[in-house]
């Protein structure tokens, strides 16, 4: 017997009103489940990748651009199946196009007048939200982000420190007390504000353009290295935004970074709470200064106690950073677009 037998019928056979739109409900109800049943998830995950997976940098993101032929993300870094290009006649190849938002232009134009199907589109940058302008009119463009943030699609640090078995602890020879690297000062930042009230305590000896006296790129650890302590300011203070200030000019010269920048809940997630001291530790400045400046040498050296597990690992190359794409792109969610790209950056 079907459903419809079971209706209530009348004697002159006809079925009632009450029974007809009872009916109707019910099989509307089966076709509206039978979509459901049956649609398709938004965010799918990639297909099983059987030829090397094709990434099109649109433009490379620094003004010298390297050498892509041969199989450059295995040679260099192990990560097989992975072939980058600048060639833009593969467009139609691609299945995956970078563009970092250094090199995009006012207006639409110099983005590709078309996109193949199944072809995810990547936005890409390192500097912080204050650094970035004009995110609104790529709004519903790209289908992944690729920054320093960790929520990112695809999450390129500048640095983060790695398990080392063989690591042992060394403390370069100290000649001074702070150092500072400096090329954009402006009087309005946070990190130009803390350094005029802290200088009144204590002798910063300030290198790089801001202060004419800059520092070649061989020059950088060897100088910083002869400070017990190297000012990691920030020039904004957002989310994660944790640079080569920390990393390299710090961390990796040997000396103890004092961080402005984010909480030190955040900087806890990618650094040891030992191996640095925060500005927002203290209740001025000039607390800050007496500590630093009567800091006993069994004190000091704790500071290193990560280097008896962990070194230094900088992403200072953007092919390694882009070879990434290729490692995360299986658990990527496909399909997915940023309807508004400078809402999510400036969370």
């Amino acid at each position: 017997m079907t459903w419809a037998s079971r209706l209530p019928w009348l004697p002159c056979g006809r079925p009632s009103m009450k029974a007809v739109v009872t009916a109707g409900l019910f099989a509307t109800t089966l076709w509206n489940l039978r979509g459901l049943l049956h649609c398709s998830k938004p965010f799918r995950k990639a297909p099983k990748q059987t030829e090397p997976l094709v990434v099109l940098v649109w433009e490379w993101p620094s003004k010298q651009v390297p050498n892509l032929r041969g199989d450059v993300c295995h040679e260099l870094y192990g990560i097989a199946g992975c072939q980058l290009t600048m060639e833009r006649q593969l467009l139609g190849r691609a299945d995956v196009v970078v563009f970092p938002h250094t090199r995009l232009r006012p207006g639409r134009d110099n983005l590709p007048t078309e996109r193949p199907p199944g072809q995810s589109w990547v936005w890409v940058s390192l500097e912080s939200p204050s650094n970035t302008k004009a995110l609104a009119r790529w709004n519903q463009t790209f289908n992944w982000v690729m920054t320093y943030r960790k929520d990112s699609d695809i999450f390129i640090p500048y640095g983060k420190l790695v398990p080392n078995r063989s690591a042992t602890v060394n403390i370069p020879t100290k000649t001074n007390l702070v150092s500072w690297v400096i090329s954009n000062y402006h009087r309005s930042q946070k990190r130009a504000q803390v350094y005029k009230n802290l200088s009144r305590y204590l002798h910063v000896n300030i290198y790089g353009k801001a202060n004419k006296k800059p520092l070649c790129n061989d020059c950088l650890l060897p100088t910083t290295s002869k400070s017990k302590f190297y000012l990691a300011f920030e020039n904004s203070i957002h989310q994660d935004y944790i640079t080569e200030k920390l990393w390299r000019n710090s961390l990796m010269a040997g000396t103890v970074p004092v961080v402005l920048g984010p909480p030190r809940a955040n900087y806890e997630q990618f650094v040891p709470a030992g191996s640095f001291i925060h500005v927002d530790d203290f209740g001025s400045l000039e607390e800050l200064a007496t500590f630093l400046k009567t800091m006993n040498s069994s004190r000091y050296r704790q500071f290193f106690a990560w280097q008896e597990r962990f070194s230094v690992k900088l992403y200072a190359d953007w092919r390694e950073r882009i070879c990434t794409i290729c490692t995360a792109y299986p658990s990527l969610p496909h399909g997915q677009v940023y309807p508004d790209l400078e809402s999510w950056f400036n969370t």
